[in-house]
C-alpha cells in the first residue's frame, strides 16, 4: 500500500532561524490590512448597514444601466445594482426608507413593478433596519473578541500563559489579515463573513495547539536541548500533519468556491485565505513568539530561555 506523503519523514527546516523574515512579512501584512481599513474600509452588507436587498434573475444578460435608471427614477434614494455571479443574476440594494416595515414593503413593491418586464424570477428579498444593523455589528465584534478571549484562557490553562499569549498573537494576526483581504478585494462583509472569521480562528488555534503540545512534550523529554533546536524539532515533527490537514481542507473549500454559488463565494474565499494564513502563523509566529515570552521548561522550571543564549 502506497502512502501519500506531502512532507518527508526526515524534514528538518530551520523555521526558528527564519523568524525575522516571517516577522517582517507579518508586520507588512498587518500594516497593509490596517491601512486598507482606514483608507478603503469594508464593503458592508445589508446585515450591518440596513436597507432593502432584492436578488433577481433576468431573461438573458442583465441591462444593469437600464435597471439602475428605472429604479433611480422611483425616488427611493441611493441605489446599488451589480451582477451577482452570472450575467443574468442581479443584486439590487436600496437604502432604507423612512418609516417602518410598511414603508419598506411599499418600496419593494415599487421596485418589483418597475422592473417586472425585465425580470423572470425574484429570488430573494430582504429588509434590515438601521437599529438591527447596528446591533448586529456590535454583536459581531463582541463575538470575535469573546472567541479570542476564550481561546486565550483555554490555552493558558492547558499550557502556560506564554503559550496562551503566543496563540492569541498568531490568531489576531490571522483575523486582521483576513479582514484586510475583504477590504482589498471589496468582498461583501456580512454575517457570513463574521462566521468565516470565527471559523478561521478555530482552525488556526487547532493547528497551534497541536504544535504547542509537541513543544511541551519535547521540553519535558529533552531537558538540555537548546530551545531554538527544540522548537524546530517540534515544528518539523508535526509538519506532515499540519500540511495534510490544510490540503484536505483546501480541497473542500475550492469545491465551494467553484460550485457553491455567489452567495457563499466571499465566505469560501475568506476561508481559503484563512487556512493558508492560519497554517503559516501557527508555524512561523506562534512558536517563535515563545522565544521572546521567556517560556520555562516544564520540568521544575529548569532553564529559562534567553534569546541571547539560545538555551
Amino acid at each position: 500500500m502506497i502512502k501519500l506523503r506531502l512532507v518527508p519523514d526526515n524534514t528538518n527546516i530551520a523555521f526558528i532561524e527564519k523568524r525575522f523574515v516571517a516577522l517582517i512579512f507579518s508586520v507588512f501584512l498587518i500594516v497593509g490590512s490596517l491601512s486598507l481599513l482606514g483608507v478603503k474600509g469594508l464593503n458592508l452588507g445589508i446585515d450591518f448597514l440596513g436597507g432593502i436587498l432584492v436578488e433577481v434573475k433576468t431573461d438573458g444578460p442583465a441591462d444593469v444601466a437600464g435597471l439602475r435608471n428605472k429604479i433611480s427614477n422611483l425616488g427611493l434614494g441611493e441605489v446599488s445594482i451589480q451582477e451577482f455571479g452570472a450575467p443574468d443574476d442581479v443584486l439590487i440594494r436600496v437604502q432604507r426608507q423612512k418609516g417602518g416595515d410598511a414603508q419598506q414593503q411599499e418600496a419593494v413593491a415599487l421596485i418589483s413593478e418597475a422592473i417586472k418586464n425585465e425580470v423572470i424570477e425574484f429570488r430573494r428579498t430582504e429588509t434590515v433596519g438601521p437599529t438591527v444593523g447596528a446591533e448586529l455589528k456590535e454583536a459581531a465584534i463582541l463575538a470575535v473578541l469573546l472567541a479570542i478571549g476564550a481561546i486565550l484562557l483555554y490555552v493558558w490553562f492547558r499550557f502556560e500563559w506564554q503559550f496562551g499569549l503566543g496563540a492569541v498573537i498568531a490568531l489576531s494576526h490571522d483575523v486582521l489579515a483576513t479582514i484586510g483581504l475583504f477590504s482589498l478585494l471589496g468582498l461583501e462583509f456580512n454575517l457570513a463573513s463574521v462566521a468565516a472569521l470565527l471559523t478561521i480562528a478555530g482552525y488556526s488555534i487547532n493547528d497551534t495547539v497541536v504544535i504547542y503540545d509537541r513543544v511541551r512534550e519535547n521540553m519535558r523529554r529533552y531537558k538540555s536541548m537548546p530551545l531554538t533546536e527544540l522548537f524546530n524539532k517540534s515544528i518539523n515533527e508535526t509538519l506532515a500533519r499540519t500540511v495534510m490537514t490544510s490540503v484536505t481542507t483546501l480541497l473542500a473549500l475550492l469545491a465551494l468556491v467553484v460550485l457553491g454559488g455567489e452567495v457563499i463565494r466571499g465566505f469560501s474565499i475568506a476561508l481559503i485565505f484563512g487556512v493558508l494564513i492560519g497554517t503559516y502563523s501557527s508555524v512561523a509566529l506562534a512558536v517563535p513568539t515563545l522565544l521572546y515570552l521567556r517560556v520555562e521548561r516544564n520540568s521544575g522550571g529548569e532553564g529559562k530561555y534567553s534569546p541571547q543564549s539560545g538555551e
